[in-house]
């Protein structure tokens, strides 16, 4: 029983290892795609105070959702591996 233990906890440490540097690089992303988001204005600019026109509307909208659906993917990578990286530390390990 002791030797499968002892076998076990490079697989436990191995896999804590992962899941921490796999959150702190797609946190990394979130907050950089975050920065790179356009604001919700509703569509009137600030300085000029014209609404957007139909064609720049629809333009800059498929690079929105591509952001927000990479912020959504890269949010839910942390999330997984928070609670992974939870889990794997709960593990008692006895030597």
């Amino acid at each position: 029983m002791l030797n499968l233990l002892l076998m076990t906890y490079p697989v436990y440490l191995a896999l804590s290892i992962i899941c921490l540097v796999l959150s702190i690089i797609s946190s990394i992303f979130v907050i950089i795609v975050v920065i790179m988001q356009p604001s919700n204005s509703n569509g009137i600019g600030a300085i000029s105070g014209h609404s957007e026109t139909f064609y720049g509307k629809n333009k800059s909208k498929t690079l929105e959702s591509k952001m927000r659906k990479l912020t959504i993917i890269a949010i839910a990578i942390v999330a997984v591996c928070m609670i992974s990286f939870y889990i794997v530390s709960l593990i008692p390990i006895t030597a």
